[in-house]
């Protein structure tokens, strides 16, 4: 019975790793990631869950409101004006927010979210670094986004704008827990700002260069004084888009490009280019949530109500099929679930930055920048919606939380100064 038990903690030992390692991997490894995952789950609680009280997850407001947030979306259902089939998969993809609660639930202690953490770490660097290989102009083997679209040439495994933004998260976990790698903490200060560099001087996404200027000013921010902050908060992206914008052709070319393409939408209502898309598809949202303001027009139900509004353009502005979104994550809910759709959403980000704010300082910070970088993504893009990204920011969040619930001690952070709450 013994050998026995050890095995079933082997294996979902086994599982949080695989989980922690497949978000620097390709989609079909993040599948079967979550396959496993959900699996790991069912087995777990059915063999040890009426024996096992878990006291410390239930401190997480978050948890809890994701379980919310997938029943409200379930019960949407009922009223869907889409397709079931195009609502089951919406749902679906929506009930990747689980991954966060199943991975606090599943991590049992401090040690087992340190070993995931570490190869989350471990992953992540991997994916930078190949990056850096394809920019010095080697072929890496293992990626594939450059063989299907050429302009993706330093992107490893999807798109400019999924890679941008999970370097920007994962470089500000590298920074703000750098000393979890005990005696190297300046591999993991090194990788991060490769990470960054990365995003600034490689890639070409907006997003992606907001997001990294975002990570900047919050890791200035909580380096120096209290007093100084606020300026610092105002005052450092400033000055750092203004030297991306002297020194980078590639900024200088994006900043254009979306002035060009927002001006071409405001006087002639075109909806060409990534801007204007956006811009009209949040305009057809917001004539949506008009439309449904209490319950929404229901879970997979965005194409379909944007595409009866926009008329008889909407197949040139939107394409063929109803499996589209508005690039924006708030409006999605609010088009699916109303304005308490977009309200849930922006109550998680307040969970999210409360259960931060119980645990240790360095913590603290890094899950703060990961939720500020999700926030951004999701302002821009249906960055949890989207398969992909969207796995990376649960997996993310889901150790983050696990590290933070399963010790609240300095034991939790080796090698850091004693802890001290300070104002993030």
């Amino acid at each position: 019975m013994h050998t026995l038990t050890r095995g079933a903690a082997g294996l979902r030992l086994f599982v949080i790793c695989l989980v922690a390692a497949s978000v620097s991997l390709p989609m079909a490894w993040i599948s079967l990631g979550k396959l496993m995952l959900f699996l790991g789950c069912l087995v777990y609680f059915a063999w040890s869950g009426h024996k096992t009280r878990d006291q410390e997850s239930h401190t997480l407001w978050s948890v809890r409101l994701i379980l919310v947030i997938l029943i409200t979306f379930a019960l949407s259902l009922f009223w869907s004006k889409a397709p079931s089939d195009i609502a089951l998969m919406a749902l679906i993809k929506h009930s990747k927010l689980l991954e966060v609660a199943m991975l606090v639930m599943l991590i049992r202690n401090a040690r087992e979210a340190r070993l995931a953490l570490l190869v989350f770490f471990g992953s992540q660097a991997f994916l930078i670094l190949s990056s850096w290989i394809m920019a010095a102009g080697y072929r890496v083997p293992w990626a594939t986004s450059n063989t299907l679209v050429p302009e993706y040439k330093n992107v490893v495994y999807s798109t400019y704008l999924d890679q941008t933004l999970i370097f920007a998260a994962a470089a500000a976990v590298f920074w703000h827990l750098r000393h979890q790698w005990r005696k190297a903490p300046w591999v993991a200060g090194l990788l991060a700002v490769s990470a960054i560099a990365n995003n600034l001087f490689l890639q070409v996404g907006k997003t992606g260069y907001l997001a990294s200027l975002m990570v900047l000013t919050l890791a200035v921010m909580w380096e120096i004084p209290p007093k100084w902050r606020i300026t610092a908060l105002l005052v450092f992206p400033v000055l750092m888009a203004g030297l991306m914008y002297a020194s980078s052709a590639k900024f200088q070319s994006k900043v254009a490009q979306v002035m060009t393409e927002s001006q071409s939408y405001s006087q002639q209502g075109d909806a060409v280019g990534s801007s204007g898309f956006r811009l009209n598809a949040w305009h057809r949202s917001l004539q949506a949530m008009a439309e449904q303001p209490l319950i929404g027009h229901g879970v997979g139900s965005w194409t379909l109500t944007v595409k009866r509004i926009e008329g008889p353009q909407a197949t040139n502005v939107y394409g063929d099929g109803l499996t589209s979104n508005p690039h924006q994550e708030f409006l999605l809910w609010g088009v699916e679930l109303g304005v308490g759709g977009t309200l849930l959403l922006i109550l998680l980000v307040v969970a999210l930055v409360r259960d931060a704010m119980q645990f240790e300082t360095p913590l603290q910070r890094a899950l703060i920048s990961v939720v500020a970088v999700m926030v951004l993504g999701c302002s821009f893009n249906s960055s949890l919606y989207d398969a992909l990204i969207g796995d990376f920011f649960c997996v993310t969040l889901g150790l983050l939380l696990a590290l933070g619930v399963r010790h609240q001690s300095p034991a939790c952070l080796p090698d850091t100064p004693a802890p001290q709450k300070v104002n993030a």
